[in-house]
Formats: C-alpha cells, structure tokens, sequence
C-alpha cells in the first residue's frame, strides 16, 4: 500500500495503527506478524478465485441479481462477493482481539491505540464468547448503517462477519458485554481506526466507497447461508501459512501481492470446479453415457426434466431393476445444464449402498468428461476401507486428521487446513482435491457420494453448518431409496429440503415404494422453502401408474405447477407366490431356555424348508430382522448344509470383513456369475440385503416386515434374466414368517420386528398378505399394496383383529409424535421461523447437536449414540497386543505402517446397548500420537477372542461376526 497517499487521507496517528494491527500471530503466520490489512486483502484475492475458478453458474447469476437487481450484467456480483469475503474478520481491529498476543498487543498500545485491561477482563468474564466475530458484526452493523446502507441490508450482512467462526449469535449476543465499558470494542481513536480499516480495505478492491456496495436485493435466508459458508471456505484458504507467510510491513501489502499468494495457493491445492458450462444433452446422450437406449420410464424422466419452468423437486417411482440410476443420472445432466449446477451430491440410505453408487457415479461423470472422475468424493465414515476409494487417494488420507476443532485462544481456527498437498513432479495426482477431504468440508467438492445422513446434517442446528449448505447449493441432489427415512429422519429430510428449495437447488428422489403420505410431504416442504412460507398446502397430483415421475416447481409468478406422466415398465410383471411360514413367539414372560428353545424351532422350520425346496439346488435369501437372529439362524443352516454353501451377512462384522463378505456375496448372487447345475448357496442377512444390493435370488424367506420394506426384499427374487435355475424354483417365492397367526385373534410378532417397526404396520401389512394359492404381481401391485397398507382405511383389518389395531395405531401415533419432537429440537430452523429474513440467532433456541460423525449421526437417526471400537487380542502369556489376524503390535499397542490397515480393518459398532460401558473405553497407549488412531477405543479380546465389558460378555470370530454370550 502506498502509505504517503494514506498519510494524506488519514491523521498519521491511523496510518500508523494501520501498520501495527495483527491479523494472525508469528506463530499462525510462518515466523513473520500477518497484519490485520493483509488477511483481509487475502481472503478477498481466495475469493476472486473461487468466482472465477469454482462457484457454479447458478451461484454467480444469484449474486449478480443481489449486487445489481433483475437482469443485472454477469459478473457484477463478483465485487460485493468478494468484498463480503474480505470483510469477515474486521473484528480484529478491536482491543478484544488485539489483546490476546501479548507481543502483538505491546506493538499495539505503543501505536497509540490503548484500552483498559482490567475492564476487558471484566468485560470477557462477564461474556466469554464475545470475540472478534461479534465485534465484527456490531462493527459491520454500525459502519454500514453510517455509510447510508438500508437497515434491510445492514441486517443480513453482519450475521456473515458475526458468524463466520460457525455459529449465528442474535443482535443482543453481538452487543459489546456492560463490565467492559467500551474496553473490548475500543473506544476514542479505535472507531476512527476500524472506520478506516473498511475504508482502506474497500478502496484496495477498486471500489470508491461502502455506499457503492450496497446491494439492490436482499438474498433469501438460504443464499445467505451458502454465502457465509463461502465466507469460512475462503477464510480458510487465506489462513494457510504454508502460502499465505506474514506480512509485517504495510508498504508490501497490496491486493496485487495478496492475488500472487492466492494463486500459487490455488494451484498448490488443486482446487478445482465441476461440470462448468454443461452442454444440454441430446437424444443420443443417453446410450453415449449407458451403452443402451432409455427404457419407456427413462424416457419420460429426461422428458420431465425438459418440461420443468424453473430449478424444483422430481420424484421418481419405478421398481427395483427398472433403472432409476440411470434415469436420475440423466435427468440430472438435464437439470444441471438448464440451471447453472455445477456437481451433484448422490445420497444413499447406508454406506453399503453408497459404496457401490461411488463406482457408479464415477462411470458416469467419466463418460461426460474422462478427467471429472478423479473428482468424486465418497463421504461417509467408512471410506477408508474402500479399495477404489483407497486405490484412488493412494496415501493422501492418511495424514488427514480431524485437526479443525473449534477456536483457539485467539479467536483463530485450530488448523484447518487439512492435510499437505501430494507433490508429484510434473504428473498431476487424479484425485479429488487434498483440501476437500478435511472434516467439514467434503460436500464442497463437485461430485460427492455419501449417505443420506451428510445431507440430513446440513438440516440441523451444528457450528459449521453453512459449509454443508455452501456444498450442497450449487449442485443437484439426488437422494436415492428415500422411503427408508422413518418419521424421525423426516424431520431433518423436510427441513433440509426447505432449505434446498429456497436455494433453488434441483432435487431428485427416487423410491421403488413411496407412501402417498410421505410423496405429499416431499412435495410441500420443498415447496414452502421455494415460496419461503412456513407452511405450503398443495394438490399434489398422484401418479395414475407406474413406473412414474412428478416434477414441481414454483412459476415466475410464485404459484406452484406440476407436472406428473407415467408409464408401463421394460419388463412383465412378475407373478409372486406368497406364502406364510408360522412361528411360534415367545410370550412377553417367557423364560429365556423358552425363548431360545423356540428361537432354535423357528431356525429349524426354516432349515426344513430350504432343505426341501432347494433339493435340487439354487440360490435362497433370508433375511432377519435383527442380528441376533440371522447369527442363530445361520448356526442352525451351517450345520445342515455346510460351511460352502451358507453365507452370513450383517452389521456387526469388523468392517474389513463385511466388505469382504460383501463383495463375495455380489459377485456369488450377481448377474454375471454362472450358477453352477445342481449348486445351493444360501445367504443369510439382516436388512443390509433390502436396499440398493443387486443380488438374485432363486426363493425368499424374511422376517415379515412393513409392505414397502417386504416389496424391497421381493425385488432380490429373480432379478436378473437368463439366470439358470433349477425347475422347481422357476416360479418366484417368497416364505413370510417372524410372526404367528392365531384363529380368532390377531397375529403376535418376533420382538424385533416388532421393537423396529411398530406393531401397528405389521398388522396392517399382515392383513395384505395374499391366501393360499394367492399371489403378489411385482411391480404392478406395489403402489396398491403400499398405499393400502398405508392408507387410514380401518376395514383392512379383520374384525377380530381391530381393537388390537386401533391400540397399535394410536401407540404408533404417540410415538411418532414424541419422536418428532424429539427431532425438532436439533432443526437448523424451528417451527415459526421460516419466514425469517437473515441469519441471526440462527443457532439459538433449541438443543445443538455434536459436530462429530457418531453425534451427528445419533442425531439424526433417533439412536441411542453407539460406540465404535477397534478390535485388538491380548495373551496372558506375552501380554503383546496383537492384530486379529495375529500380527504383533507391542505391549503398548504401537502400530506399525504395515499393520496399520488391518488395524483400521478391525473396526466394529458396538449394540447401543453396550454404549455405557463402551464410553469408559479409551485408545491403547501405543495409539495417544497416532492422527488416525489417538480416539479410537480398543476392546481387548483375551486368546479365545472373548471380552468382558460392564455386565456384558461378548465374543468375535469371522463366522459369527460379535455376539453375546
């Protein structure tokens, strides 16, 4: 800067302030004091990158019409973003942030800028979370306001500089805390000072005053909101010490120097955008991207998306195997180009799901553009023991460490930075960015693949939650197999798709099984976001068919239009019989030699029937509805047909053996594996087999479970053509027990299914099942059978059965109730405020969940936070902890390089029911220094793998998996 011409503006006396002023510390800065001036200059030459290099073409339109109104130029929002980036830690230039390094603050006081100590002491305990974030948000507010800004754009623009440390305080929180006196915020030259901070600051980014700056529009609450992640984002990048080296003298700093840093950071980190300007597809972009022309319901999908007037919501109902993937995937590149997104974000029920849907998405964003795949992320907890997820990193993320834990003394992000930049010579590394793979910031990437739960987070009330939004706006989202959200995670799926709408982000859902109930409230929440209403009551058209797709979005006009078309599918219909095999329940006071006697008949009846019906040999799926049940089940079969020919399948395997027998399970039940004549396989699962896993079954036998859920676990039969199978299996069948009928009465069920699912949808889906001789015709009944079982009709019932449903049904009512108001509390936004116009007080009012994955997840799941352990074996004899496997570790449990896959490999999820005693668990002492390892919690297995934990005794092998004992 040239500091004669300040010297001419300003009393020498700012100038001089002006030099001394801290940003980040010598420790925080490479060695060198990083003056106030050129942090902020930094953050708003990362942000000219990000406009130019990585925000979609939706995001920059939107911005263009806040900075100059309808049918303002391109490119003219690019200023006021890029000042707002800049502006976010003006709060420094307060004693409250001054003080904090005594180094920095001596070079303060002797500029002249003094304060009291002892009443900014006063004032800290008096408010300890008042920092330089909320001074510079009452520092924002007050400046603006003198520089003739509009109260109504003051009002959304300081919440950005209060709360870009993660959380929104309200304007009463901002106010500077009574004991301080004034010594906090600074009083006398400090307002000339902070006055030409933003002065200076303004005129270096070529613009002649704050008025300029006004916007003509206020930004909907959900553009705030992607904006203040915007802000962090870029905040983050300029506070990288490896590129951005202090700068103590104020002749250096300029924006010209800042953009040379941001550059070499910017190429340094490899930081990259998505699609871009995406082509409109053409007729033949759909066998260029799939190798086959779309199937009738495609066809109507990609058409649907054509006719949408604006960026909406689309649903897709289709059964499984028609090709929903690829039709969302289509749509998608329709919706993309016509609305300026620049990626997607594929939600997925579980991480079992998503795992394969990673393969899938990379295929498809390779066929558009060969170098797009390197760009996926695949986002959820177990992505480590992914092999193309791995193979795709290399060794990146393993020096990945959750470091970015809140704020540190001076009011400075702990480290966020994540993780150094692979250097590769001349070659560069086809993997997605080092950067986004740091906590909190996977959903940024282009391309993201994960559970429904990362954007379920982005619907709760956590620090940080506008970088899940920043994420997430800008692309389109897809959620797939979305029946699977009970009414608890309905909660947190409304709410985030209130904020989606507002956004104006185009959605996808897809179910095979959608309950007009829950196609109802889809519609409404995205709706209400879209109008930013609290409540939006619709018409919502009903499919009269199916396959079939519904599209909604909100005309120029405001008004809300439709758009429903459906067809038949690209296959017959598939006669199902549907028979029911009775077991006997155990009563509610039954002794446990009763229970486990008549649990060991029921695993018998079923042993009987496989035994008989695949005498010639083929293929079985059961599944059972808890563990518990499969592992019973799966000791009985073993020992009637052998080790070769049975499988178990479920969640409480380490997680290197699940995807182990996972993948075994694909490829053994897949649709290119030759089934051998007269070869029997049988899997035994829990409900990892009902979703989004492509296996084929010759017969069916599964716990009875809610009709939409049944119909998914249907879909595994038969699904794949010219498949062999032996002639008295040629007829698709499907057992149905886990419950016991009773002349006269109503039925009793397993105690899993009915502690899972209710008593009240298992009678009611009970009541649908087909007589002797009847059967299911899939996919053509679904939308009947799902609507009936769910529909308020009480005559489905049988007589004798109704005072026993019109009891299940209101306990069924009651809970629902309770759990949804249990899930409000954690809501980004509570009911009542959706019509709020800016962020303050956005995190206040309500519980909070835990920004880490298990809370996060308990949060959103309605479970009880279950604990995570790594399994490790200890003998008497040596007293050296050892791998499962066998691998020696140390007596302290030090992990070698090697070793240390098979380690992470060892991982399993603990019932919640052993959460107590697991919370008193803690990391080896070989593990304290290890990035990955440090808060993991070792369960000690003696020699015979067998552990004792609280009142609990537990055992693992790789058959069995953990089981109690």
């Amino acid at each position: 800067m040239d500091v004669q011409q300040l010297s001419e503006r300003y009393e020498p006396s700012v100038v001089h302030a002006l030099e001394k002023l801290w940003g980040k510390s010598r420790e925080r800065a490479g060695g060198t004091t990083n003056l106030l001036m050129a942090h902020l200059l930094d953050t708003a030459a990362v942000a000219e990158l990000l406009w130019d290099g990585f925000l979609a073409r939706s995001t920059r339109s939107a911005l263009d019409e806040i900075a100059g109104g309808t049918g303002a130029e391109s490119g003219q929002g690019r200023g006021l973003f890029v000042w707002l980036c800049g502006l976010h830690d003006c709060g420094k230039a307060t004693p409250v942030h001054q003080r904090l390094w005594p180094e920095g603050a001596e070079v303060v006081r002797r500029s002249g800028l003094t304060w009291v100590e002892s009443a900014a002491v006063a004032g800290v305990k008096n408010k300890k979370r008042w920092r330089h974030d909320w001074a510079g948000g009452l520092m924002a507010r007050e400046l603006l306001a003198s520089a003739g800004w509009g109260p109504e754009q003051v009002d959304w623009v300081w919440p950005l500089v209060a709360g870009h440390h993660g959380a929104f305080p309200t304007l009463r929180d901002v106010q500077e805390p009574g004991p301080a006196k004034g010594q906090l915020r600074g009083r006398g030259a400090w307002r000339q000072v902070q006055q030409a901070v933003l002065d200076v600051f303004t005129r270096e980014l070529g613009v002649g005053g704050l008025r300029e700056l006004q916007p003509a529009v206020v930004p909907s609450r959900a553009l705030q909101l992607q904006l203040s992640g915007l802000v962090v984002m870029a905040d983050w990048i300029a506070s990288d010490e490896r590129y951005f080296k202090g700068m103590d003298d104020l002749r250096q700093v300029s924006l010209d120097a800042s953009r040379e840093r941001a550059a070499s950071a910017w190429k340094a980190l490899g930081l990259q955008r998505g699609w871009g300007a995406l082509r409109a597809p053409v007729p033949e972009t759909f066998r260029d991207r799939f190798g086959y022309t779309p199937r009738p319901s495609q066809a109507m999908v990609v058409e649907a998306a054509r006719r949408m007037g604006g960026p909406g919501l689309m649903v897709i109902e289709a059964p499984m195997g028609e090709g929903k993937t690829e039709a969302a995937q289509a749509a998608t590149e329709v919706l993309a180009a016509r609305f300026g997104a620049d990626g997607v974000f594929v939600g997925m029920p579980t991480q079992a799901t998503s795992d394969p849907m990673f393969t899938r998405t990379r295929r498809w964003v390779e066929a558009i553009d060969g170098d797009l795949a390197s760009r996926v992320v695949l986002l959820h907890g177990k992505r480590a023991f992914n092999r193309e997820w791995k193979a795709l990193l290399g060794n990146a993320e393993t020096s990945v460490d959750d470091a970015f834990q809140g704020v540190d003394e001076f009011g400075m992000d702990d480290d966020p930075y994540g993780v150094e930049p692979e250097v590769c010579g001349e070659q560069e590394r086809k993997a997605p960015a080092d950067w986004f793979l740091g906590p909190k910031r996977g959903l940024l990437a282009p391309f993201v693949v994960g559970t429904v739960d990362q954007l379920l987070y982005a619907a709760t009330r956590t620090r940080h939650v506008m970088l899940r939004m920043a994420g997430l706006a800008g692309k389109v989202v897809v959620l797939d197999e979305v029946h699977a959200c009970d009414v608890y995670m309905s909660q947190f799926l409304a709410e985030a798709l209130r904020w989606l709408g507002q956004a104006g982000v185009p959605v996808v859902v897809l179910s095979a099984t959608l309950a007009p109930a829950q196609r109802q409230a889809l519609f409404e929440a995205y709706l209400a976001g879209a109008a930013s209403r609290e409540e939006f009551r619709a018409d919502i058209p009903v499919p009269q068919g199916y396959p079939s797709v519904t599209t909604a979005w909100l005309s120029v006009s405001g008004e809300a239009q439709f758009h429903v078309d459906a067809t038949g599918s690209w296959r017959e219909d598939l006669d199902v019989a549907v028979r029911v095999l009775p077991e006997t329940v155990p009563g509610a006071r039954s002794t446990r030699v009763e229970r486990e006697r008549l649990q060991a008949e029921a695993d018998a009846c079923v042993g009987d029937l496989l035994a008989s019906e695949l005498v010639d040999g083929g293929t079985a799926l059961v599944i059972r509805n808890s563990v518990a049940r499969a592992q019973s089940l799966y000791g009985e079969l073993r020992g009637r047909f052998g080790d070769d020919e049975v499988r178990l399948l479920h969640a409480r395997f380490t997680v290197a053996r699940r995807a182990d027998l996972t993948e075994e399970s694909l490829r053994l039940l897949g649709p290119k594996t030759p089934r051998p004549r007269r070869g029997r396989l049988i899997l035994v699962a829990t409900q990892l087999a009902e979703q989004s896993f492509d296996v084929d079954a010759d017969m069916l036998v599964t716990d009875l479970a809610p009709v939409d859920l049944l119909l998914q676990r249907v879909g595994r039969l038969h699904r794949h053509e010219n498949t062999w199978r032996p002639d008295p299996l040629r007829v698709p069948q499907v057992f149905i027990t886990g419950f016991e009928p009773r002349t006269g009465r109503a039925p009793t069920f397993a105690y899993a299914g009915e502690m899972i699912y209710g008593r009240h949808l298992l009678l009611r889906t009970a009541a649908v099942l087909p007589g002797t001789g009847e059967v299911w015709s899939v996919p053509g009944d679904v939308p009947r059978l799902v609507e009936t079982v769910y529909g308020a009709d009480e005559s489905l019932l049988p007589e004798e059965w109704r005072e026993a449903g019109a009891v299940a049904c209101q306990e069924q009512e009651d809970r629902d109730r309770a759990r949804a108001a249990h899930a409000r509390q954690f809501l980004l936004t509570p009911h009542g405020e959706h019509e709020r116009r800016t962020l303050a007080g956005l995190h206040y009012g309500g519980s909070t969940a835990g920004s880490d994955e298990d809370s996060l997840q308990a949060a959103v799941r309605d479970g009880d936070e279950s604990v995570e352990v790594v399994l490790v074996v200890q003998d008497d004899r040596d007293a050296v902890f050892r791998t499962l496997a066998g691998r020696a570790l140390s007596v302290n449990g030090d992990v070698a390089p090697d070793v240390l896959d098979e380690v992470l490999g060892s991982v399993v999820r603990l019932p919640s029911k052993f959460t107590p005693s697991a919370l008193e668990l803690g990391p080896l002492p070989g593990w304290h220094g290890h990035p990955w390892l440090r808060r993991s919690r070792a369960l000690v297995l003696d020699a015979s793998r067998v552990a004792r934990l609280g009142e609990f005794t537990m055992s693992y092998d790789d058959e069995f998996g953990l089981r109690q004992i």
